[in-house]
């Protein structure tokens, strides 16, 4: 086996990239599918950092709304400790080089967006927070002689001896290979999340659950895993993966409306088209099931022709699909967009296994709870990549030179059957979406079953499955309705379920097991 002392970050997106910076000069290898900067869903984020940098704003304010918004299960200390965070956070971006939006008087500029009782998300040219804060961290990266990243490859499994994680199992991306062991003194899984396990995400295509079900396969405690983020303003425009149209739209005077020219978020909740993304999401999905097709009417916020340059991805997503969205409404869908669940951790970025911390969406660390709040997943993805930069650098020899790693990759491998990957996505979307029932979702889980027995060859794919295993049996066991969780079957919310949910994989499979057991 071959061994390196440097630390293992599977994912470069912001939460991995971050980390990196954070641990130097210790030596890093970052892992990333793609080459730098593509393929990460933080580079796709468009509202920005959700921060209390206003005079009339606080962190206390920031943590209230994150409470609300998580609908009884966020662990309150979290959240206290990430938007005290927040500011510098921001003031550490900017240090960076971030071109955030500022006025006048230098002033950040921010936006309203749903569920905050205030405008405080610090943004990037309208709509490009996300695309601007990577390429600052990228350049930063290219800089940094510790950071050693190691394009077109992907982590398949994690080595685990006496129960502590000690290295990595990887293999090209692209496929045709075999895995190659690496022996390291510590993994950081910030791999992103799982939204393209669902036929309609707004996440890149490469963004499939695959980081958290190498660590759920490797016996992970995993956490929350069935409170998935359905995103309400995707746009319909029969794009895979289907461009978002950014909630600041709606903090700026969009308005949701059907074909019959309704605007039917009017009487839905006090906050109308900035409720929580959970409740639009579904106003928009019962439109649908109504055959009366939801759209975003975009004009008020592009007030005076300034659409184009305010929200810029938004414009040119509509002009690629022929639509002109300063001249009429643009339909929208509810989208796979953010997984509150994810690898279980403390508040360092630990898991439940020793050796392996994780961050960002792949991670599920108390803040969100069954709802994120509006752009806190960049928020959360800095501050728990710094926490767990510094606690993993607690158990890391001095910094020092260390050589760069070469792996060679033997010719074999399995990679993805297309039409397995097909299947599970509209399984995914077909019963454990955006509402579900007890009979849908123990549907899914032998669907799962299957598909993982058959395709059992492809490591990729096993992790795809293991994910969707846990997502799916998390809801079939959470018997009530709770933020992004919503279970026909049990449409009330039941104060005695007002907290978190843990599993391992071994327990979603022993459930999938009992479920399946009638119908054999």
């Amino acid at each position: 086996m071959l061994r390196t002392d440097r630390v293992v970050i599977v994912g470069a997106g912001l939460g991995g990239l971050y980390a990196a910076l954070s641990l130097a000069p210790h030596p890093v290898l970052v892992i990333s599918p793609e080459a730098l900067g593509e393929g990460a869903s933080s580079a796709w984020a468009q509202g920005g950092v959700a921060a209390a940098m206003a005079a009339h704003d606080s962190p206390e304010a920031h943590a209230s709304d994150t409470l609300a918004a998580g609908a009884g299960t966020v662990d309150a200390g979290v959240a206290s400790m990430v938007t005290l965070a927040a500011r510098d956070h921001i003031l550490d971006l900017a240090a960076r080089g971030t071109p955030f939006d500022r006025d006048a008087d230098g002033q950040f500029q921010l936006n309203h967006e749903a569920a905050h009782s205030t405008a405080r998300v610090v943004r990037v040219k309208g709509d490009q927070a996300g695309k601007k804060i990577m390429e600052t961290l990228i350049a930063t990266v290219r800089a940094t002689p510790s950071v050693q990243v190691m394009e077109g490859v992907v982590a398949q499994a994690l080595d685990v001896a006496d129960g502590r994680v000690t290295g990595i199992w990887l293999a090209r991306a692209a496929g045709g290979s075999q895995a190659v062991q690496l022996g390291a003194p510590a993994v950081l899984l910030a791999g992103g999340g799982s939204g393209g396990l669902y036929a309609l995400t707004t996440n890149p295509p490469r963004i499939r659950g695959q980081v958290m079900g190498l660590a759920a396969r490797a016996g992970a405690m995993m956490a929350d895993m069935e409170f998935i983020q359905f995103h309400p303003t995707a746009m319909d425009l029969g794009l895979d993966p289907a461009p978002l149209a950014t909630e600041a739209l709606r903090g700026a005077g969009a308005r949701l409306v059907n074909d019959q020219g309704v605007y039917f978020m009017d009487g839905q909740h006090p906050l109308g088209d900035l409720a929580p993304r959970d409740i639009v999401a579904r106003a928009v999905f019962a439109q649908m099931q109504a055959g009366q097709r939801p759209m975003l009417d975009m004009r008020a916020a592009g007030a005076g022709g300034q659409l184009a340059q305010r929200y810029p991805a938004v414009f040119d997503a509509c002009r690629r699909a022929g639509l002109d969205p300063c001249a009429a409404p643009v339909p929208v869908a509810a989208a796979a967009h953010y997984h509150m669940g994810g690898v279980s951790t403390d508040r360092q970025g630990r898991s439940s296994l020793p050796g392996l911390w994780a961050c960002g969406e792949a991670a599920s660390t108390g803040l969100h709870g069954a709802n994120r709040l509006a752009s806190n997943g960049v928020l959360e993805a800095l501050v728990f990549a710094r926490a767990a930069a510094a606690d993993m650098a607690l158990g890391l020899n001095g910094p020092s030179d260390v050589p760069a790693v070469a792996l060679d990759f033997p010719a074999g491998g399995v990679g993805l059957d297309g039409s397995a990957v097909t299947q599970l996505r509209q399984t995914m979307s077909a019963h454990v979406g955006v509402r579900r029932t007890a009979q849908g979702l123990a549907v899914a889980l032998s669907v799962l079953e299957d598909l993982e027995n058959t395709y059992a060859d492809s490591p990729d794919f096993r992790n795809m499955c293991a994910t969707a295993t846990m997502i799916a049996a998390s809801a079939y066991a959470r018997c009530e309705s709770r933020g992004a969780h919503w279970r026909d079957d049990f449409p009330q919310a039941d104060p005695a379920q007002a907290h978190r949910s843990f599993m391992t994989f071994e327990q979603a499979r022993a459930l999938r097991a009992t479920v399946r057991m009638p119908q054999e």
